[in-house]
């Protein structure tokens, strides 16, 4: 039995190598997925919560924070008036620029894989784009529980869109792990030469 054990243990501690190329496998496709959602008006809407109250972000969008909230549609669904306002507001224009850099950012990560220096760019990027998306915790009340009488609301009760946010984490630590795997392989070429 100790020797299954320690032959499983040989083969897990080989995966590491693995375990880097497929965390940007990873980032591609839940980047390009994302980025290209973007690009439906019911994307678009979803984000305007996030966008709207972001003191980072706001400045793109043509209306003020709190009207967003007369304006929201369910997943799905088109309500003509709130579409009209959508587009005035600018929603959709920003959703595409963004689906496009997010996108971008996979697609340079990936590359990681064959171009470390590219993949600098790339790992940089995600960890800047995925602190910008963790700051929606401390700057969007919808991420938190409203109260409804349950007693059970706000701070460090998660809503929906709070629980999409935090994952958000995971791809930061991941980001880090391969800035890191990117700067080990530059340094290696940049010493030979």
């Amino acid at each position: 039995m100790k020797e299954k054990f320690i032959a499983l243990l040989t083969f897990t501690s080989s995966l590491k190598g693995f375990g880097i190329q497929f965390i940007r496998v990873a980032i591609l496709v839940v980047f390009v997925w994302i980025g290209g959602l973007k690009y439906f008006h019911y994307e678009a809407d979803g984000i305007v919560p996030f966008v709207a109250n972001s003191p980072f972000m706001s400045f793109f969008y043509a209306k003020d924070a709190p009207e967003y909230k007369e304006h929201k549609n369910a997943e799905g669904a088109f309500v003509p008036e709130n579409r009209a306002w959508h587009e005035a507001n600018r929603t959709y224009t920003f959703s595409y620029g963004l689906g496009a850099l997010i996108m971008s950012i996979g697609i340079l990560v990936f590359l990681g894989i064959f171009f470390p220096k590219v993949g600098l760019a790339g790992d940089a990027l995600a960890i800047i784009m995925t602190l910008g998306t963790l700051s929606f915790l401390a700057t969007t009340p919808e991420v938190w529980v409203p109260d409804l009488g349950s007693g059970e609301f706000g701070f460090p009760l998660l809503s929906g869109a709070g629980r999409l946010v935090i994952k958000d984490i995971v791809i930061l630590a991941s980001a880090v792990v391969l800035l890191s795997d990117s700067s080990q392989r530059v340094l290696k070429t940049l010493k030979k030469s």
